[in-house]
C-alpha cells in the first residue's frame, strides 16, 4: 500500500472508529460487536506504525496510553474552577433560595444535576481538537493530565464542530470497573482502593497513561468554562450544546421552576441513588439564566448562584477497638477512634474523629463499646453515639494523659478552649506537622515534598525546621529510600523555585495561629515586606479590614518569639523572598482609570493577553468583569472571533474596544 492509499484508509478508520466509540461510550447503543471494533483499531495501529507521518493527536489509537511521563506540568485555567457552597438539609436549600430571590426576584428557574463523585477536570479544545486536559488543582492552577484523559473513551478527541472551547467535567470510575479493579488487586495481594473516587483520582494522577487506559474510566461534562463565548443564554442551553458537540453529559438533569420542585428532585434521587451504575454524593442546584448568574455574582470562595446539596451521612454500627492520640502543628492533642473496619458510603472506615476529651466524657465513650459511626458530608468519619445497652462489662474507661505522648511535656488547657495542648515549641510532632503544612499546596507549594518525604527527612534528622529545607543537598537526598536521581533533582529544583514565592505564601506556611491563606494575602498586601509586619503592634493589625483581636494578638505573639526572629533570618539568608510580589487592586473611587467603577465584558480571543491576565489588569484599575452583555455593561472588549456578545453589544449601542485600545489604556496606567 502506498502513502496515498494509506492516508485514505486511515481517514476512513478514524471516521468509523470515532462513530463506533461514540455509539458505545456516549449513547450506550453499539452498532457493531467489540471484535469488529478491535480489528479496525488494530488495522489503524498497524498502518500508523508503517506510516508514522499519518499518526495524529486525535487518532483513536491514542487512547491506549503512551509513554511514561516524567512529571505533570502546571496549567493555568482560562476561567477559575470554583468550588460550591454546601447544603446539608432542607433548611439550607430554602435559605439559598431565599437569598437568590432577594437578589434577583422571583422570575427565574433552577437546573438540578446529579453530583458525580469523581475528579473535576478541565478540557481545552482548539479548532475542535482536544489539546489540553487538567485537574482542578486549587481552582486557578491545575496539573496537565492530557495523556491520561485521552484514554477515557467518552472524551472526544475531535468535536463535531471545529470550535475552540474549554469545558468542565467529572471523571469517575463506574461501580463495575471499581469492583473489577479491587478484585484484581486482592488477587495480587495489593491494597485495594477505598472507594471509586479515590480510584479515579489515583488513576488519572499517576505518570503511566497505560495504567489509566486499563482502568475503564468515564466522564460526564457539566459546564462550559466561559459559556458566554458560545452565545448560549442559560446553563441548560450550554449542556445541550455540549451534547451537540459530541460530549457525554448526564441525562438525569432537570429544570425546576421552584424550590419545591428542587426538593422533590433531591428526595427522589436520595432513594434511587443506590441503583445507579456510578457513585453520586449529592445534587448540584444552579440558577439557569447566565445573565442572572452574573447578577448574583460570587463570594470569595464560591458562586452565589449555585449550591451543592450533600446527601445525609450514612450511619453504621461497629466496635471501638482503641483510642489513639496525636499532636498537631499547633500543639492540640486529638483523640482518634480506632474501629473494627466497616463500610460507609462505599468507603472502608477504620478511624473516626473524637475531637477532644470533653466529647469522650459527654458521650461516655469506652474502649470496647459498640458505637454508631457516620461520615459527615460523606467525607469525615465521626463517632455519633454509644450503644450502651450492648455493653458486656469488659469495656474500659479511657483516661486522657497529663503529658504529651510525643515529647513528654505537660499538657495544658488554655482558658476558653476545650482542647488540651502541648506548648513545648520543640515538640517533634508539632515540628513535623508544621513542616508538612509549610510545603503544602496553599503554602510554599513544593512539589515532591509530601507527608511521607517530609516525615522521612525529619526522622533521618536532615531537617529540624523549615529553614533546613533550603539547606538540603543532592548527596543527602540520593541515599534515602525510594529517592532516585530524577526525583532528587526535581525536588531540589522545586525547593529552589519556592524561594521566589510572594510573601503571603510564606506567612501562611509559617503556621501562625488563626492566619489562613486569605488573611495572609490581606496582611502581605498591607505591609509589603515581612520586616514592618514583624514590628507591627496589635493596633496596627486591627486597623486592617478583616483582621480581628485574636488574629492580631496571635501575629504579634508569633513575631515576639526569639525563635521566630531567628527563623526569619535563616530564611532570608537562604534567599527566600520576604516581599509581596502580587498585584494590588485599586478601589474604584481611588482610580482615575477609564475602567473605574465600570462593568466590562471580555469576548473573543485576545492575542497578547490571556483572558485571566486581562481580567486581573482591569480589576486592578477598579473595573468589574462580568460574563454577559446587558444594558448595565459599560465597555465590551472584543478580540478575534468575537461572537454573540459582540453582536448584542452592537445592538445595544454599547462602547466597544479592540485589544489594541485595551493595551493602550493599560500601558498609560503602567499595568
Amino acid at each position: 500500500m502506498d502513502i496515498q492509499a494509506a492516508e485514505k484508509r486511515v481517514k476512513e478508520l478514524h471516521n468509523l472508529l470515532n462513530k463506533y466509540n461514540y455509539e458505545y461510550h456516549v449513547l450506550d447503543n453499539p452498532s457493531v460487536p467489540d471484535a469488529e471494533y478491535d480489528a479496525l483499531l488494530k488495522e489503524l495501529v498497524d498502518l500508523e506504525q508503517t506510516f508514522p507521518e499519518l499518526k495524529t493527536s486525535d487518532s483513536p489509537s491514542q487512547r491506549v496510553g503512551g509513554e511514561i511521563l516524567d512529571m505533570f506540568s502546571k496549567v493555568q485555567h482560562e476561567t477559575p474552577m470554583l468550588s460550591l457552597g454546601n447544603a446539608f438539609n432542607e433548611t439550607d436549600l430554602r435559605d439559598f433560595d431565599r437569598k437568590v430571590r432577594q437578589a434577583i426576584g422571583d422570575n427565574f428557574s433552577y437546573v438540578c444535576e446529579l453530583k458525580i463523585d469523581g475528579l473535576a477536570v478541565s478540557l481545552r479544545y482548539v479548532n475542535g481538537l482536544f489539546e489540553l486536559g487538567a485537574t482542578r488543582g486549587d481552582g486557578t492552577t491545575g496539573e496537565d493530565i492530557t495523556a491520561n484523559l485521552k484514554t477515557i473513551r467518552s472524551i472526544p478527541l475531535r468535536l463535531n464542530q471545529p470550535v475552540s472551547i474549554e469545558v468542565r467535567g467529572e471523571a469517575f470510575m463506574p461501580k463495575k470497573s471499581f469492583e473489577a479493579l479491587n478484585k484484581a488487586k486482592d488477587e495480587n495481594g495489593e491494597e485495594p482502593f477505598a472507594n471509586p473516587r479515590n480510584a479515579a483520582a489515583g488513576s488519572l494522577r499517576q505518570l503511566d497513561p497505560r495504567i489509566a487506559a486499563s482502568r475503564n474510566l468515564d466522564i460526564f461534562l457539566y459546564a462550559i468554562g466561559d459559556p458566554g463565548e458560545t452565545g448560549v443564554q442559560s446553563h441548560s442551553q450550554g449542556l445541550d450544546l455540549l451534547d451537540e458537540l459530541g460530549f457525554k453529559t448526564n441525562k438525569e438533569r432537570q429544570r425546576c421552576a421552584t424550590i419545591e420542585d428542587v426538593l422533590q428532585y433531591v428526595e427522589g434521587w436520595q432513594d434511587k441513588r443506590p441503583h445507579l451504575p456510578y457513585e453520586i454524593d449529592g445534587i448540584v442546584i444552579k440558577v439557569d439564566s447566565l445573565e442572572q448568574q452574573d447578577e448574583l455574582g460570587f463570594t470569595a470562595k464560591s458562586p452565589r448562584w449555585a449550591i451543592a446539596y450533600k446527601f445525609p451521612a450514612e450511619e453504621v454500627v461497629t466496635k471501638l477497638l482503641d483510642i489513639e492520640l496525636s499532636i498537631g502543628r499547633t500543639g492540640v492533642l486529638t483523640p482518634t477512634a480506632l474501629l473494627a473496619p466497616v463500610k460507609i458510603a462505599g468507603t472502608t472506615v477504620k478511624r473516626a474523629s473524637l475531637h477532644n476529651e470533653d466529647l469522650i466524657r459527654e458521650k461516655d465513650i469506652k474502649i470496647g463499646d459498640s458505637v454508631v459511626v457516620k461520615k459527615a458530608g460523606d467525607i469525615i468519619p465521626e463517632v455519633v453515639n454509644v450503644l450502651a445497652e450492648r455493653r458486656t462489662g469488659e469495656e474500659k474507661d479511657f483516661i486522657m494523659p497529663s503529658d504529651c505522648p510525643e515529647c513528654g511535656s505537660e499538657l495544658v488547657r488554655i482558658e476558653g478552649e476545650v482542647a488540651l495542648r502541648c506548648i513545648n515549641p520543640k515538640c517533634p510532632a508539632q515540628i513535623r506537622e508544621g513542616l508538612i503544612h509549610f510545603v503544602s499546596r496553599n503554602a510554599m507549594n513544593i512539589d515532591g515534598l509530601g507527608e511521607r518525604v517530609v516525615s522521612q527527612l525529619f526522622s533521618e534528622k536532615l531537617i529540624e525546621d523549615v529553614a533546613d529545607l533550603y539547606k538540603l543537598t543532592y548527596e543527602q537526598l540520593i541515599n534515602l529510600e525510594r529517592m532516585g536521581e530524577k526525583s532528587v533533582t526535581n525536588l531540589l529544583n522545586a525547593i529552589t523555585a519556592s524561594k521566589g514565592n510572594s510573601l503571603e505564601r510564606l506567612l501562611f506556611g509559617l503556621g501562625i495561629r488563626h492566619v489562613g491563606a486569605k488573611a495572609a494575602k490581606t496582611i502581605a498586601m498591607e505591609f509589603g515586606n515581612i520586616d514592618p509586619l514583624a514590628n507591627a503592634s496589635v493596633e496596627d493589625l486591627k486597623a486592617i479590614n478583616e483582621i480581628g483581636d485574636k488574629m492580631a494578638d496571635s501575629i504579634v505573639a508569633f513575631f515576639e518569639q526569639e525563635e521566630a526572629a531567628e527563623l526569619i533570618e535563616e530564611l532570608k539568608a537562604a534567599g527566600v523572598n520576604m516581599e509581596y510580589t502580587g498585584a494590588r487592586p485599586v478601589a474604584a473611587e481611588d482610580s482615575d482609570s477609564v475602567f473605574a467603577g465600570k462593568t466590562i465584558v471580555l469576548t473573543g480571543k485576545l492575542e497578547q493577553l490571556s483572558r485571566n491576565e486581562a481580567k486581573e489588569k482591569i480589576e486592578l484599575l477598579g473595573g468589574k468583569i462580568t460574563g454577559s452583555v446587558s444594558k448595565k455593561t459599560d465597555i465590551v472588549i472584543a478580540g478575534e472571533d468575537a461572537g454573540s456578545k459582540l453582536t448584542k453589544a452592537e445592538q445595544l449601542g454599547l462602547e466597544i474596544w479592540d485589544e489594541d485600545k485595551l493595551l493602550e489604556e493599560l500601558k498609560v496606567k503602567g499595568v
